[in-house]
């Protein structure tokens, strides 16, 4: 079992950075994301919103561990090569390195055309700030910080869950990620109604952000980048955001780059003041988009051989 599961992680993997995520393909993460939207009409009418955010909570992560679990057994039970597809086709749904990287070099394709109403709608596409007023600049820090953020939540998080406790566990992880990038918001309508997604998924979080930036400091010593500076300021600014984790990620790439990233920005008509990560040893460019994209690759491949290296101590522990 463990040589099966390890092996459909890594093909897993591969598939995701050669086909990434296909349009119009039925996809795991959208359908959880479905879920969770019916789940939130149905709820958030109740009058206590902390408890409702609680069922949501509930009612989300049990079905997300239980059903990928119980359709892996029964298909070892048919067999195991169908197991073997299964698993595979799990993992790569549940990584998105490749598609972080097109949907990021979107923007940076709509940049280097100049076109900045093209690159606001394709930034619009992955972060939950408000676009229509950025500039240049500001849409590249906004696609860069996504990327950095997201080197941990596509990448780095799902492998160490896969890693630790196979498909279910790591479809309970993006499960709770998913709702904390729907409700999880500090505003009226989700502050008590998603404070318990939110807080869940810093906890699920913890580890992995933590890692991911220790690995963006690797890949920066790999790709030549700035090691010291990421190191500096992941050290200084880890914890200049609101959540515990998010500046990790973002400290690390920032001081690897030599700029400066965070700072205000707008949700929902509402301006946000968020102190800033790392120096602005230089201006940002729309090429620092392709240079974080570089940081996120190498990032995932030292996850993935780290998580073979821990499998092949378990293999051999069983021998």
């Amino acid at each position: 079992m463990l040589i099966y599961t390890t092996a459909a992680l890594a093909c897993g993997f591969m598939v995701d950075l050669l086909f990434g995520d296909p349009q119009g393909w039925p996809h795991l993460v959208r359908a959880m994301g479905a879920w969770i939207s019916r789940l939130e009409r149905l709820l958030y009418p109740l009058a206590q919103k902390r408890r409702a955010g609680v069922y949501l909570v509930l009612l989300t992560v049990l079905p997300a561990f239980f059903l990928p679990l119980f359709l892996l057994w029964c298909a070892f039970q048919l067999s195991p090569w169908l197991y073997f597809g299964l698993e595979t086709l799990f993992c790569w749904q549940l990584l998105a390195t490749r598609s972080l990287q097109q949907e990021s070099g979107r923007v940076f394709n709509a940049l280097q055309r100049g076109d900045l109403a093209a690159a606001r709608l394709a930034l619009s596409m992955i972060v939950g700030r408000d676009t229509e007023q950025l500039d240049a600049a500001g849409i590249s820090r906004a696609a860069v910080e996504t990327v950095a953020e997201n080197t941990c939540d596509g990448v780095v998080a799902p492998l160490f869950y896969l890693a630790l406790g196979g498909v279910p566990l790591a479809c309970l992880y993006k499960a709770v990620n998913t709702m904390d990038s729907m409700v999880g918001y500090r505003n009226a309508r989700y502050l008590d109604f998603g404070r318990c997604a939110a807080r869940l998924d810093d906890v699920l979080n913890w580890l992995p952000a933590r890692l991911s930036a220790l690995l963006i400091i690797c890949a920066a010593a790999l790709s030549r980048m700035d090691v010291a500076g990421a190191w500096r300021i992941w050290r200084r600014d880890r914890r200049k955001h609101a959540s515990p984790n998010s500046a990790q990620s973002e400290a690390a790439m920032a001081g690897a780059l030599g700029l400066r990233l965070a700072g205000d920005a707008s949700y929902f008509g509402v301006i946000h003041h968020k102190p800033w990560i790392g120096d602005a040893l230089r201006q940002i460019v729309p090429q620092d988009i392709r240079c974080a994209h570089q940081l996120l690759y190498l990032a995932a491949l030292l996850m993935l051989v780290l998580v073979l290296l821990s499998r092949g101590v378990m293999l051999l522990a069983t021998i």
